[in-house]
């Protein structure tokens, strides 16, 4: 089964946010994206509301409810009370946690699973035994693995940043595929589902996805709006299936 690929919001809204007006519309964009193929939506609501709203949240739980009942909604971020009575209120099918402090401008590191996993453990069943899956954003370190295991995740989502990062360097971008395929190794062998994210594109998707062959979703964002600027989202959301190796697409990327 190819990579499912989840749209992250963040940056139509963050567009949005720069004027007081409903455009572009986020609720609009997911729904092309969905349309378009996506398999699902991506929000991560920060304190501040700089990108997206705490009234997107419902907005886009009811279009997903309402128009696309297979679409998996994907609500990320740090385990704050009001992070998780969020979740709750909205009942996502996925929270992915992350470690990342409030004044952070992007998501840049995983969990500190070795001397973490105790704090995460209590979030991650209070998640699951309200009925969501729960992914916990880690670092490419195989070693450190067992720990996230050990919170009862059920996934871990792998950052992919450095790995983005080397888009003009093949060598350094290779010796980092590696380590998150050996992180990806490390969770299948522990019954961990799989997930990435972060600075993912068209050109470094398919290598990727060739390194970690079980690989069950992508969460892109910043890349994926980018491309959208200049293909429009219907098409691009269409260009990253094909990277993601979905066959039925795949001859609409160049």
């Amino acid at each position: 089964m190819p990579v499912s690929l989840s749209v992250n919001l963040n940056a139509v809204a963050q567009l949005r946010n720069r004027r007081d007006l409903p455009w572009p519309s986020v609720v609009g964009m997911g729904q092309i994206a969905l349309e378009a193929g996506a398999h699902g939506l991506t929000v991560h609501p920060r304190p501040d509301q700089r990108h997206i709203r705490f009234t997107d949240v419902p907005e886009l739980r009811a279009l997903i409810d309402d128009e696309f009942p297979d679409a998996t909604y994907n609500i990320e971020g740090y385990p704050t009370d009001h992070f998780l009575e969020l979740c709750e209120a909205n009942q996502p099918e996925q929270v992915t946690l992350v470690p990342d402090d409030p004044s952070q401008p992007t998501s840049d590191h995983g969990w500190d699973f070795r001397n973490q996993h105790n704090y995460l453990k209590p979030i991650v069943a209070r998640l699951s035994q309200a009925g969501m899956e729960v992914s916990l954003f880690a670092d490419a370190e195989p070693e450190a693995v067992k720990w996230a295991a050990d919170t009862g995740c059920d996934r871990i989502e792998l950052y992919t940043g450095p790995y983005g990062s080397y888009y003009d360097d093949p060598k350094a971008a290779a010796l980092e595929i590696e380590k998150l395929g050996a992180t990806a190794d490390a969770a299948h062998a522990l019954g961990l589902g799989v997930n990435a994210g972060h600075d993912l594109t068209v050109a470094n998707l398919p290598a990727l996805v060739a390194r970690i062959p079980n690989l069950l979703e992508v969460s892109i964002g910043h890349g994926l709006t980018a491309d959208a600027l200049e293909y429009g989202m219907s098409e691009t959301v269409k260009r990253f299936l094909g990277a993601c190796g979905w066959e039925d697409v795949i001859g609409l990327v160049e």
